[in-house]
């Protein structure tokens, strides 16, 4: 049938998609950025998990630390955030594909 045939190129479509997006998410540094007042002083920590258990990597005090890298860490929060949530909605796209064409003809 010509409609199982475009919902079989759209699994793969999906399908690949995914693994793109698994791919970029893994190249993104782990963890982000945070703030930390201690006595009126401003310190930046990179927090992460790592097997399970919370993680803070003293980066510096902020005053001292680039705009680069700050507007850097800001940057991969949201890209982390995009591919994410675009990777949530295809798993529910592909989840549905998949029921469909389990289907009876």
């Amino acid at each position: 049938m010509i409609i199982k045939d475009i919902l079989n190129e759209e699994l793969g479509n999906s399908l690949r998609m995914k693994d793109r997006y698994e791919q970029e998410l893994s190249k993104l540094p782990v963890g982000s950025l945070a703030v930390r007042n201690i006595k009126g002083n401003k310190y930046a920590y990179r927090i992460y998990r790592d097997n399970g258990k919370f993680v803070a990597e003293y980066k510096g005090r902020l005053s001292e630390m680039s705009e680069e890298e700050i507007a850097k860490w800001r940057d991969v929060k949201k890209k982390r955030a995009g591919y994410r949530s675009s990777l949530s909605q295809l798993k529910k796209e592909i989840a549905f594909l998949k029921r469909a064409l389990r289907g009876k003809e």
